[in-house]
């Protein structure tokens, strides 16, 4: 009744028929042919920038791109599946200026913006091939003859019709935000483009005062490890669950400050920040400072 299955199953054989079956049978085509009239479902892929190598992670992002357009083709719908290639941004430009031995953007204004556009477009497809083996191989089902390219004018212009569209319903707006910036780049970074980068590093962290606009010679005492985010900064967080004292300090000028933070931080802020201080002055040190109030 049943086959017998063979305990040395060549997985790898076995996939590689199936895709040349698929291949053969043009089926990605076919699951279009076949739900003609049948409710659209659109998929634009989040397009790659083919001017580096794919990776292992992008295999996994490929998978679940291809998971929800095979469930809406068993639910009946018309799955249209183009692809596309990232031909903008920052990544684009630094291969570019790593080929030139460029450090600055002045170098590229000097070379030429038109002649380093142009580099830039050839560098982007540098490893088209490699992502089209890719895609095939891990069986990713995306219509790459029609692919989108985000250098042509027609997106461009659709990237603007799209804007006009938010403005004229009134979605946009102007803020403020705290990013990382690149001096040598001279623009700010995504999350993305700072982990391009990304190494491990050892920043101090600080302590600052934020001074009470009610009660002259109190401040509250904040600790950070993000210090270059303090520009920023707009309010201070107070847990409610958090029993907080205010410690009374001498200066050296014989004044007084009051410092305000968590009761169970007391002792570390101690050894922390006034260690050096109390290095054979112990008993100055219990005499100096208090907890007049909670």
């Amino acid at each position: 009744m049943f086959k017998p299955v063979n305990p040395k199953l060549d997985v790898v054989a076995m996939e590689n028929e199936i895709l040349k079956f698929w291949n053969r049978e043009q089926m990605l085509k076919k699951t279009m042919e076949e739900r003609e009239g049948a409710p659209e479902y659109v998929f634009y892929e989040g397009p790659p920038t083919a001017n580096g190598r794919p990776g292992v992670h992008h295999v996994l992002a490929r998978v679940f791109k291809d998971m929800f357009p095979r469930y809406k083709i068993m639910r009946g719908y018309r799955v249209s599946r183009r692809g596309g290639w990232d031909t903008h941004g920052l990544p684009v430009e630094i291969e570019v200026e790593k080929q030139l031995g460029f450090t600055n953007k002045q170098q590229i204004e000097e070379y030429g913006i038109d002649k380093f556009n142009e580099l830039c477009k050839k560098s982007v497809f540098t490893y088209i091939q490699d992502w089209e083996r890719l895609t095939e191989r891990i069986a990713f089902w995306v219509d790459l003859e029609d692919a989108y390219v985000t250098y042509t004018n027609d997106y461009i212009e659709s990237v603007w019709w799209i804007l006009k569209n938010f403005w004229d319903k009134d979605l946009l707006y102007q803020g403020f935000k705290v990013v990382p910036y690149c001096p040598r780049c001279g623009t700010p970074l995504s999350d993305h483009e700072v982990a391009q980068g990304y190494e491990d590093a050892t920043d101090p962290s600080v302590y600052v005062r934020m001074p009470l606009v009610d009660k002259a010679g109190t401040s509250l005492l904040v600790w950070t490890t993000t210090p270059w985010t303090l520009p920023g900064n707009v309010a201070v967080a107070a847990h409610p669950d958090v029993d907080y004292v205010t410690i009374e300090r001498q200066l050296p000028d014989d004044g007084k400050e009051r410092l305000i933070l968590a009761k169970h931080l007391t002792f570390q802020f101690l050894l922390e920040i006034l260690q050096p201080h109390l290095i054979g002055r112990r008993n100055a040190a219990r005499s100096a400072f208090s907890c007049p109030s909670r």
